[in-house]
């Protein structure tokens, strides 16, 4: 045993609250754990493209055959209505044990407790293999030239990760209740119609785009996409706007637009889903004479970490630090594992996240604690 004093993960989440890191603005937050890491041994290097700050870092030999993964990210979303903020949202003020600011839960507190853990770590006890952290300050912007572009710049640098924890909060209610071993697709689909603009008392010297966007809505909302499958719920489609921006009453226009979401299982690919959704617009198309084109965009194909021992392991730790079992999960949106499950086996543990996102966004300082405690038994087991 070496001496040294642990890194508190609680001031670490205060100096990266404090960093206006709104996305895609870096703020200082990369920079503040670029100096951390290489301080204490990592090897660190800024990854930046397209405008986007991202940092890898890695303590151990490349290419190391046991090379244990962190992802993050410090970017956070827009403070909102700040006059509706009762603390300064990049103040990490505490009060009553918790700990206020804008990216708090998601996900900087996140990001100091694995950052933490990693130091302590390879200050005490340094393992026979490497740690590897990649942390991108794009995930809550377009997520094309963040966690994307440390992965790219890792292949082509023979770097490597053996498996993966992202830190994002996965647990709904109470610490240790969920972890993620899967994520739904997700995709968008927009229709735009093209019909004849007339009058509405005369509507059969019309074409009304809008008549033919209904249709097309009704008939992607008559049967459910599927039941669910052995770790998905049933994948769902949700119409989320239709408008055309028409003024007039008396008016049939002659152009309109719908939008629908789609979060997908395992039984659909985005490919195989765009053809469904094209397929349906042509039979509109020819059924009303309007013409339909849609534009369509996959945000990341749905994923499985089989249940294995990467998996038992995250969930052994958790159940030492909180006394919990946590669930095996694949609900809720999209995260950067989306990613990382191309490099190599991914699974999702972090924080409660009742109030990511939300004015007063904040995080309970004995969670933090907590979660620096699981991270690091996960690392003391994996490399045991």
């Amino acid at each position: 045993m070496s001496d040294f004093t642990p890194v508190d993960p609680v001031a670490l989440t205060a100096e990266l609250i404090r960093c206006n890191s709104v996305t895609p603005a870096e703020g200082g937050a990369l920079t503040l754990l670029e100096a951390r890491l290489t301080e204490a041994g990592f090897t660190c290097t800024r990854v930046d493209r397209g405008g986007i700050a991202n940092l890898f870092a890695r303590w151990g030999t490349r290419g190391a055959n046991r090379s244990f993964g962190f992802n993050g990210h410090t970017d956070v979303v827009p403070v909102g209505d700040l006059a509706a903020w009762t603390h300064d949202p990049f103040g990490a003020e505490v009060v009553d044990g918790w700990m206020y600011g804008r990216g708090a839960t998601d996900m900087k507190s996140g990001v100091a407790a694995f950052v933490a853990a990693a130091i302590d770590l390879v200050r005490d006890t340094p393992p026979d293999g490497a740690i590897v952290l990649a942390i991108t300050g794009d995930e809550e912007d377009v997520a094309e030239d963040g966690t994307v572009a440390l992965l790219d710049w890792m292949a082509a640098n023979g770097e490597r990760m053996t498996h993966c924890l992202v830190g994002e909060p996965t647990c709904p209610d109470t610490m240790g209740q969920m972890m993620k071993i899967g994520r739904r697709g997700s995709l968008t689909a927009w229709f735009t119609a093209e019909g004849v603009q007339g009058h509405s008392a005369y509507p059969h010297r019309a074409k009304n785009p809008m008549s033919a966007l209904v249709k097309l809505m009704a008939r992607l909302e008559a049967e459910p996409l599927d039941q669910g499958s052995d770790h998905f719920d049933a994948s769902t489609l949700a119409i989320t706007t239709i408008d055309c921006g028409n003024p007039a009453t008396n008016v049939i226009p002659a152009r309109g637009q719908a939008t629908v979401n789609i979060r997908y299982n395992d039984l659909h690919t985005g490919d195989s889903l765009a053809t469904w959704l094209t397929d349906q617009a042509k039979a509109v198309e020819a059924e009303t004479g309007v013409k339909i084109t849609a534009r369509i965009k996959s945000s990341g194909e749905s994923f499985l970490t089989p249940p294995g021992e990467f998996s038992a392991l995250i969930r052994k730790s958790v159940l030492a630090e909180t006394g919990v079992s946590p669930e095996y999960s694949t609900s809720g949106g999209t995260s950067d594992a989306r990613f990382v499950k191309d490099h190599c086996p991914v699974v999702e543990f972090g924080l409660v996240g009742k109030t990511m996102h939300q004015v007063d966004e904040r995080v309970e300082i004995a969670q933090i604690h907590q979660l620096k405690a699981i991270y690091a038994r996960i690392l003391r087991d994996y490399f045991a």
